[in-house]
């Protein structure tokens, strides 16, 4: 009997150590205070929108260059459909 308590016992600090490791113990305290919870969704999801935005408008900014230098290129096909995008593009941003 001595050595099964022992064992079990080293069992129940190994699970112990990993529920630590884990934080269940502070999952537990979010999910018992919804008003933080629900605030820090909020934040997460500012945050998330305008790491969008900003992405967004960098790719966008790469598109337009890069098409602005394939029409000075004067690809016979190509350099009439990206010229009249830019137009458009510059004709909103004015």
């Amino acid at each position: 009997m001595g050595e099964d308590n022992k064992k079990t016992e080293e069992l129940l600090n190994k699970i112990s150590i990993q529920l630590e490791k884990a934080r269940i113990g502070d999952y537990v305290d979010l999910m018992q205070n919804p008003y933080r919870m629900i605030a820090l969704n909020f934040f997460s999801g500012v945050a998330r929108g305008f790491g969008i935005a900003f992405g967004f408008t960098i790719l966008g900014a790469f598109v337009i260059y890069f098409l602005q230098k394939l029409v000075v290129l004067n690809l016979p096909i190509i350099g009439g459909f990206v010229a009249e995008v830019v137009k458009l593009v510059q004709l909103n941003i004015k």
